[in-house]
């Protein structure tokens, strides 16, 4: 036996005799990197193939890893009672009893909340769900946040065979969709939204709480106010000229990108001083530190995706200027102009910490009330807050996404029409 496959049954066998069930310690891969210690909680169940790997890779008590076919985890933190059926999972964090089906695709800087879950074949990246989200099959639903919600029978629902379009024919992915906001939606008393199967939204879209889309319907439009049934009459045989490079739509897509980059912000504020006091068990700051190394991963795409945007301005203005005969033509040309030289001020001022000064008398209030709470699990204890704390806390995050939104745009005004 040579010394790599000795130290695979050396950990196999360290995990059984820790207490973890391992129904078949023969189809089981643990890499040399991995912390065994991290893997040996309460009721932990591994069943074959399974292949584990990564240096931060940790897992709660009661989870079930492989329970419908093979798995294979990478640099993840699951929390209490999780269920990973089959699929492929990497560098995210799933919280308190999150299922994911068989067939699931989870690349890295996923965030799912508790009770989210997913059905089969899905596949997510730099996404975030709130409580109780809940991703019928055959999904692609990657770079969106969604909301809404009370519990599991009142939950936010993305129905089967639904896309987030999230790449744009100019070849740019500054399209990330905010479905829901954070300042509410972690409050957990909005009502959910219902995206209609075999449908989609074209990044970036805004979404209210309460939102329906009917079944097969694209949405291409923002309705942040919610409340709204969307779907949208067949055109027929309608054309539009298509000139590549070219960006109809430019303020709306700035503003879009940069709302939904102040409430990851927000959502970075409420885990690093509310969401922090409940990860207090040994596996909890494993979960924590996972959380904020995916928000911060986030914000670091988002980045990137907008610097990358900018450095095609050059090409947006001068197709404008020799091909597109429109009455916003010189609009467009001015709000190219004024992103590609702004956007490093506008990078370094959402990079700046700016989150912590915005709403910090507020943030206090709301931190003081809550250290009077008496604390029971997160869920419990968000929704025993009483009106006035929640309207506190929410003031708190709204000043965070409008005092960043607002001193962002404010280099760029043109976009701000």
């Amino acid at each position: 036996m040579d010394s790599h496959t000795y130290q695979v049954h050396s950990k196999i066998n360290y995990l059984i005799n820790h207490g973890v069930k391992v129904t078949n310690p023969s189809t089981v891969e643990i890499s040399p990197e991995v912390r065994i210690e991290e893997l040996c909680r309460k009721g932990v169940e591994i069943h074959g193939p399974v292949r584990i790997k990564g240096e931060l890779t940790s897992i709660g008590p009661h989870a079930k890893i492989g329970t419908e076919g093979p798995v294979t985890i990478c640099n993840c933190q699951l929390g209490e009672g999780v269920e990973l059926a089959a699929g492929s999972f990497t560098s995210s964090v799933f919280l308190t009893r999150v299922r994911l089906g068989p067939g699931a695709f989870i690349r890295e800087a996923c965030l799912l909340e508790e009770e989210a879950s997913i059905a089969h074949c899905v596949g997510l990246k730099h996404t975030v769900l709130f409580p109780f989200v809940t991703l019928g099959s055959l999904i692609n639903f990657c770079d969106c946040l969604m909301a809404g919600g009370t519990s599991r029978k009142n939950h936010s629902e993305v129905g089967s065979s639904f896309i987030h379009f999230n790449f744009t024919p100019n070849q740019d992915k500054a399209t990330c969709s905010l479905l829901g906001d954070v300042p509410r939606g972690v409050m957990l008393r909005e009502p959910p939204i219902f995206l209609g199967g075999q449908g989609g939204i074209v990044g970036p879209i805004r979404l209210g709480f309460g939102t329906v889309t009917k079944a097969g319907t694209i949405v291409r439009h923002d309705d942040p106010d919610g409340g709204n049934l969307l779907g949208e009459a067949p055109k027929g045989g309608t054309k539009y000229p298509f000139l590549p490079g070219l960006y109809v739509d430019l303020g709306r897509r700035i503003r879009n990108n940069v709302l939904y980059v102040a409430n990851i912000l927000a959502l970075s504020s409420w885990y690093r001083h509310v969401r922090v006091v409940f990860f207090s068990d040994g596996w909890g700051k494993n979960l924590f530190d996972g959380a904020m190394r995916v928000l911060n991963r986030i914000l670091e795409e988002r980045c990137f995706r907008l610097r990358e945007l900018a450095g095609k301005m050059d090409d947006c203005i001068n197709i404008a200027e020799k091909k597109w005969a429109h009455p916003r033509k010189n609009t467009v040309i001015n709000q190219a102009k004024e992103f590609k030289q702004k956007w490093p001020l506008m990078e370094g001022l959402i990079t700046s910490g700016l989150e912590e000064e915005c709403g910090a008398r507020e943030r206090k209030e709301f931190l003081d009330r809550l250290s009077r709470e008496e604390k029971k699990d997160y869920i419990t204890t968000v929704k025993l807050f009483g009106e006035e704390t929640c309207q506190l806390g929410t003031r708190w995050l709204k000043q965070i996404v409008d005092g960043v939104t607002e001193k962002a745009m404010s280099f760029v005004p043109t976009c701000k029409l």
